[in-house]
């Protein structure tokens, strides 16, 4: 299985998830008179919309490079997580619109078992966010680091929901708002967690050097390739799940075109097998000189 395949297969378990939780919050929140566990279900209701983004973004990014997309169709995935982004900061403001106004609007206590359903939503939210988060991480996938951090915000939110609850009823009359100004609270915490989800992105949508790291692995290995004697330049650019790099391999002087050619073959063939989650490398022979020992 691809790790496309993989992805998709995380999103639809995401979908699935994220409608089973608004569906329970949506009566949760109406029946047990909790306007944090209402405002929790506007934003789950806004999960399941971009989480069908995220589906379709990285079905399209499955498709192979041709003439028009010779670096093949993974940058949708930067440009979908900027419509997540999108989607939650709306959710957020949609969230601080409604508690705003149910804090300046008399209503009753919350129910007491709300507590009991929103303990099993953060539960169950946290377990989401570890399983896709550990998932983006090994697919090298920004799409569905938004799409985990998304249950992450979902947890915040119920969290915020669970302490307000707890205070209304804890403290009783004169205390039924305390539910909505923890959602209140909690629509600044997706806001801020909007940034970091945006930032890498961004970072990969403008080509920006972040991977230091491989850069290095990329320079050990490198050498392991017989006739390759440094690489002198490595820029490295991420599309979609792969990385594309850029190497000037640096080899014996007195080397023919066709024996310079084969070297620069046998990195790429290396290091592609060497390392999965690089999709091409191209590499440009420069000849040993003093200078760029």
């Amino acid at each position: 299985m691809s790790n496309a395949d993989k992805a998709i297969r995380t999103t639809y378990f995401s979908i699935l998830t994220n409608f089973l939780l608004a569906l329970t919050k949506w009566l949760a929140g109406i029946f047990g008179n909790s306007y944090a566990l209402i405002a929790d279900a506007i934003e789950s209701t806004a999960d399941i919309f971009s989480s069908f983004l995220v589906l379709l973004g990285l079905k399209y990014s499955k498709r192979p490079a041709d003439h028009t997309h010779p670096y093949g169709h993974g940058r949708i995935e930067p440009l979908i997580t900027f419509i997540v982004v999108i989607f939650l900061v709306l959710s957020a403001f949609v969230i601080a619109r409604e508690s705003i106004k149910n804090i300046q609007t008399p209503h009753e206590l919350p129910k007491p078992w709300t507590l009991i359903v929103l303990g099993a939503i953060i539960l169950w939210k946290e377990i989401c966010f570890r399983v896709i988060i550990k998932r983006s991480k090994a697919l090298n996938s920004t799409s569905l680091k938004a799409e985990a951090w998304h249950h992450r915000s979902d947890a915040i939110t119920s969290v915020a929901a669970f302490i307000g609850i707890s205070i209304a009823l804890f403290a009783g009359d004169g205390y039924e708002s305390a539910d909505d100004w923890a959602a209140l609270f909690a629509s600044g915490l997706i806001l801020y967690n909007c940034y970091g989800i945006f930032r890498p992105a961004l970072a990969e949508i403008m080509d920006e050097h972040r991977y230091e790291e491989l850069e290095e692995i990329v320079r050990q290995k490198s050498l392991d390739v017989k006739g390759v004697m440094a690489i002198e330049k490595c820029y490295i650019r991420k599309i979609g799940m792969l990385f594309q790099l850029d190497l000037h391999a640096v080899v014996p002087p007195t080397l023919t075109v066709r024996e310079g050619h084969t070297i620069a073959h046998d990195l790429k063939d290396y290091l592609i097998q060497e390392l999965p989650h690089i999709g091409n490398v191209f590499v440009h022979i420069e000849p040993f000189e003093e200078n760029l020992s």
